[in-house]
Formats: C-alpha cells, structure tokens, sequence
C-alpha cells in the first residue's frame, strides 16, 4: 500500500496531519477536539479507532487540544520527549500513555523511522520531525521563530515538508487585536516564521528530492493563503525550484491527500550558481508524488 499524508488541518488555532503505511497510522500533533479530528478523519474515510498513535510537536493548544479525549477513551500512545509530556500532564491535569524519546534521536513505530531535533520555539523541549518511509521521507516544521544550521540539516532529506508561514509582518504589526507584547513574541526568535523567513528556510533546505512543500501554521488575522503561497512560488521561481508543488494548508478543513511512491531515480543534488539552482541526476531513487482525493 503506498503511504498516504492528509494535512487534517493547519493554522494558529489547531494543528494534525494523519500519516498512513502499511503498517501504521498515527496523527503528528491533535490540536482539534476529538470531535473535529473524529470528522475531519472520516472525511478521507478513517476512524480513530484504528490509530497507531500520536506524535507530539510540543504542548501549545493548538497542538494537544483533542490529546485527553482521544488517548482516555481510545488508550492511544503518545510519542514525546519528557519535558513534553510533563508539560502535557501539568496542562490536562490527568496521566497520559507516553513512549518518551530523547530529543535528537530516531526511534522506529512499525515500517517508519521518526527522527527528531531541536527547534527554537517558546514551548518546553519543541522539535521537528523527518518521519522515514518506504514512500519518502515527511518533514514537519510547524513552530519555531527562526531556523538554524541544525534545524536545516536535520530536515533536509525531505521529499515532503510541512513547513510554518505564520504571518505577513505588516499585517502582524498593524493588527488592532494583538498586544504589542504577543506580537512581539510571534515576531521574536523562539516565536513563528513570517513567509519571508519560510521562503528563506524553503531555499536553504532545497534540493532535487523536495517535491511538495505544505505552508502551515497560518495566522487567520495575520496572514491570507495568497499571500504566503504568493512569496514562496516567487521565491521558488527565484531559485530555479519549479519541481516544488506548493499548497497552503487550511485551518478549516483538511487538505487533498498526498500518496507517496518510490518509483523514479531523480536528483539529490543542487548547485548554486549565479543566484539560482541547477538541479543535475545524481542517481539517487527518489519518490513520485501525486494526490488522491
């Protein structure tokens, strides 16, 4: 069965993506109701029941809202480094199955391989996943204020990525219902990427073997869909990356899903020359992406 990845949905109120394999289901992140991502699952036809478990970003409520609801009645595990996951039980004020990993390092759930890094974000021990499958390999950045020489190396051999434009910075500085000490938190180095800064992460982590590139974690009063998908298809046309497929996410509801498939040999390697890329095969194999429903 090929792996399949439904962006469930994606913004500043609740964050959940469903990966499927042939062995394996899990959520990364449950920032909806129970409810919502009981609906937003039967949607491509998949029930909760059938989960394998739910990866864990770090503990904001926007991404642990459906957690307590899901894991007490359904008894799911929850994969989360420590800090995380105390931070997640001081939060609901209940116990929570966790198989805890240390942050830095990879652990296998069936056919997939969950490797994890840091990332600076203003949450306990925050991190970023590159889940390894049979179809590719799925990155997820969801939440940081800046990107380093870590974060871009740890994520780089994404054929897919899920990658943050929270905000337009004008619209961020000129909104009336935001404090200037939040705006200046979502502005600060542990708080989200602006398109600007996503577009700036897409560039350095590019190469032949990033197809699809998801904008998430969208601000609904501080950004627009055109907005951010408008600076990252120039910048991608700046750079010469017109392989990358680029799709907003939505917070309302969920996304086409993505089936991944090995079946090409296509190139891993770039090379910058005046101020664009060249992509060359290298002889890599590589994944064919195409959407489903």
């Amino acid at each position: 069965m090929p792996v399949r990845l439904t962006i469930l949905g994606s913004g500043s109120a609740g964050n959940c993506a469903y990966l499927e394999t042939d062995e394996v289901r899990i959520l990364v992140d449950a920032g909806f109701s129970a409810r919502q991502i009981r609906q937003r699952l039967a949607s491509i036809g998949r029930t909760p029941e059938n989960l394998t478990g739910i990866l864990v970003t770090h503990e904001h409520s926007d991404h642990i809202q459906g957690l307590a609801a899901l894991c007490e009645k359904l008894r799911l595990p929850i994969y989360c480094n420590r800090a995380t996951k105390d931070a997640i039980e001081y939060q609901l004020q209940m116990r929570v199955d966790c198989r805890l990993f240390v942050t830095g390092g990879s652990f296998e759930i069936g056919d997939i391989c969950v490797e994890t890094f840091m990332v600076p974000h203003d949450a306990q021990d925050p991190i970023g996943f590159l889940i390894r499958t049979a179809g590719g390999n799925v990155g997820f950045l969801t939440d940081l204020g800046h990107t380093n020489k870590l974060v871009i190396e740890r994520i780089r051999p994404a054929n897919v990525l899920v990658l943050e434009a929270n905000h337009d910075v004008k619209m961020l500085q000129e909104s009336p219902h935001r404090p200037w000490s939040l705006k200046q938190r979502i502005l600060g180095r542990h708080g989200h990427l602006s398109n600007e800064a996503a577009a700036d992460a897409a560039e350095q982590v590019m190469s032949a073997h990033l197809r699809h590139l998801y904008l998430g974690h969208l601000s609904r009063e501080c950004n627009k869909p055109e907005i951010a998908g408008s600076v990252m298809s120039k910048r991608m046309e700046k750079i010469g990356a017109t392989h990358v497929q680029v799709e907003t996410t939505s917070q309302s509801q969920p996304g086409p899903t993505l089936q991944l498939e090995r079946t090409a040999t296509e190139s891993s390697g770039a090379v910058h020359s005046s101020g664009s890329y060249s992509f060359a095969p290298s002889g890599l194999e590589q994944g064919e992406f195409r959407e489903m429903f």
